[in-house]
């Protein structure tokens, strides 16, 4: 029985978070608002590769095969958030304020339907403990698909991380790991096909040597073997062969384990904050450290602050109408690109609907409106997707030409703190006016007497970049409806004009609004960049100056300045320390693996 880790866990948050805000008001501003949230329900988090088995070990845990949609072709393309209730399947389509029922749960979650998030309820036994958000797997961890998962690991109770026997831990995956440690702080292992892969011991040696090299904080993690298929064939077996396949699966024993993390929820919600509480104390640690080295007056390091300095206002003067040029001239060509696929798109559904005209009868004709409006919201949804895509491109064109990897890594945090001001700021367009036969919203929600599409804010990444994007909302309002009854009815010349008219509409307004976020991600990224470079050139002058500020003191009065940023660095590295105990003393708080109990 783990002892009850509250009162110290608690304790540790309070005196880290007191300390950050008071050397970092807007960190320990975060830290207190990550502290406030509430925990509901605990949320076990559930990530890795495709592949490896994911949608199977989710329906294997629950108890109901076929529940997450598995395809050996097919990965979960949106978030599977599975919850207690009856059984039932609900979808957020992009920016949606109310969820819509879903029929046909697997194509919502391997895309053919958008969906930001789906939510399944279902009475499984485990879920009446926690619920199971399964993050998208298409493509595996690749740089968009981590930055998706991470976002989902920042509001984990825990982390289970699926791994398969066929192989050891990619580097992917370890970036991964390596990413997601510094957000949670309890993380357990699965490695699934245990029955296909009979070496899968060997590979789970192979990993926590990997994890040791690599991720060292979880080179003692659990690891859970399991088989989603030999648990399936309990729940179809005759009554006297179950017993031998379910201890054959060892799925109770991951189970188990997941039921013990939820009781421990409040306690890991602690763990976790104070997880993040140890990053920020981390870089004043780091800030300390420069502050120290500025005391001793080197001449060296006094020269090389300075050189870095000149270097970077240098390029600001010479490379900043460069900048501002390849910015401008990427989003012309992005903005061309993506005018001409909503021109070709268009065209394609004037064919598709003018054939439908010219030999629909009677229903066909009748629920005409109903299609087209059902198409203008797939292409609306479709121009969000790729909006996203195409900015995250041109962003990382332009960054990758002002920054180098290291200088960007430094950055962004300031970058996207610019980047949400920049872009939140600008006040919501209204492009539908007056307009009786579309109805469009820029900012992101649009209401459409009980019609038409609503598209909402989206945040992707761009080389780690956090990017708003208000999305695009789009179909026949009220008025298109009425003007088909009126104007159309059996007359296939005035249906035609009817539908030209619409699509004409609807194609002014998208390209409208197409120059229109354009315009929004240059002026956002011109923003951002030029920010970051200030603040870079301001943090070199207080280092210059602290540099200058030791050397044109005596000996005594650099002492002085050394012993006060020791001080300094001394009462951060001591809260860390105080930290780094707590967090080992936290390890208990994950199950252990009954094969790691007898190792």
């Amino acid at each position: 029985m783990t002892a009850d880790l509250t009162p110290m866990l608690d304790a540790a948050v309070r005196d880290a978070l007191a300390y950050v805000r008071g050397a970092d008001p807007d960190a320990g501003a975060d830290l207190a608002e990550l502290r406030r949230r509430q925990l509901v329900r605990p949320s076990v988090v559930i990530v890795g590769e495709t592949k490896r088995g994911k949608s199977s070990l989710i329906n294997a845990l629950l108890g109901v095969p076929g529940l997450s949609p598995v395809d050996a072709a097919v990965a979960t393309a949106t978030y599977l958030q599975f919850v207690p209730g009856e059984p039932a399947a609900l979808a957020w389509p992009p920016g949606a304020a109310e969820p819509i029922a879903v029929d046909d749960l697997r194509a919502w979650a391997t895309g053919q339907q958008k969906a930001r998030r789906i939510e399944v309820s279902h009475p499984a036994p485990l879920l009446q403990y926690l619920s199971l958000l399964d993050t998208p797997g298409a493509g595996g961890l690749d740089p968009a698909h981590a930055t998706v998962a991470l976002a989902a690991v920042d509001r984990a109770t825990a982390l289970l991380f699926v791994a398969d026997a066929s192989a050891p831990l990619s580097h992917p995956e370890l970036d991964f790991l390596v990413a997601a440690s510094e957000r949670v702080d309890a993380v357990v292992f699965a490695v699934t096909k245990i029955d296909a892969y009979p070496g899968w011991r060997r590979i789970a040696d192979d990993n926590r040597v990997l994890l040791q090299a690599h991720a060292p904080r979880f080179a003692q993690a659990p690891w859970f073997p399991v088989s989603a298929t030999l648990a399936e064939l309990a729940l179809t077996a005759p009554a006297g062969e179950q017993a031998a396949l379910v201890d054959a699966s060892r799925i109770a024993d991951l189970q188990h384990a997941l039921v013990d993390l939820a009781g421990r929820g409040h306690q890991l919600q602690l763990a976790n904050v104070l997880r993040a509480a140890r990053g920020d104390l981390a870089r004043l640690a780091g800030a300390a450290t420069d502050r120290l080295r500025a005391a001793d007056a080197d001449p060296a390091r006094n020269a090389q602050v300075r050189a870095e300095r000149s270097a970077l206002a240098a390029r600001k003067r010479t490379e900043a109408r460069q900048w501002t040029l390849l910015l401008s001239t990427e989003t012309q060509r992005a903005r061309v690109e993506t005018t001409g696929h909503l021109r070709s798109r268009v065209a394609a559904l004037q064919q598709e609907f003018s054939a439908r005209i010219d030999t629909g009868r009677g229903p066909e004709l009748t629920g005409l409106p109903d299609a087209l409006d059902t198409a203008l919201q797939a292409l609306a949804a479709t121009l969000s997707a790729e909006l996203e895509q195409t900015f995250r491109q041109v962003a990382e064109t332009v960054l990758a030409e002002v920054f180098d990897e290291k200088e960007r890594a430094s950055m962004l945090g300031r970058l996207n703190a610019t980047l949400r001001h920049a872009l939140s700021a600008a006040p919501p367009r209204d492009g539908s006016g007056d307009n009786m036969l579309i109805a469009l919203s820029a900012g992101g929600i649009a209401f459409m007497a009980g019609r038409g599409a609503i598209l909402g804010a989206s945040v992707f990444a761009a080389g780690g970049l956090l990017i708003p994007v208000a999305g695009i909302g789009l179909g026949l309002a009220a008025g298109g409806y009425v003007l088909w009854r009126r104007r159309v009815q059996t007359d296939r010349q005035q249906a035609r004009i009817w539908l030209r008219d619409v699509l004409g509409e609807a194609r002014a307004a998208l390209a409208d609004e197409i120059v229109n976020r354009f315009t929004d991600l240059q002026y956002a990224l011109s923003v951002a960049v030029d920010d970051a470079v200030e603040r870079r050139l301001r943090d070199l002058d207080a280092h210059i100056a602290e540099i200058d500020a030791a050397a044109a003191e005596d000996a005594a009065g650099r002492a002085k300045r050394r012993a006060q940023a020791q001080t300094e660095l001394d009462a951060v590295q001591a809260r860390l320390k105080q930290v780094d105990d707590v967090l080992i003393r936290a390890r208990a708080l994950t199950p252990v693996a009954h094969d790691e109990e007898n190792r």
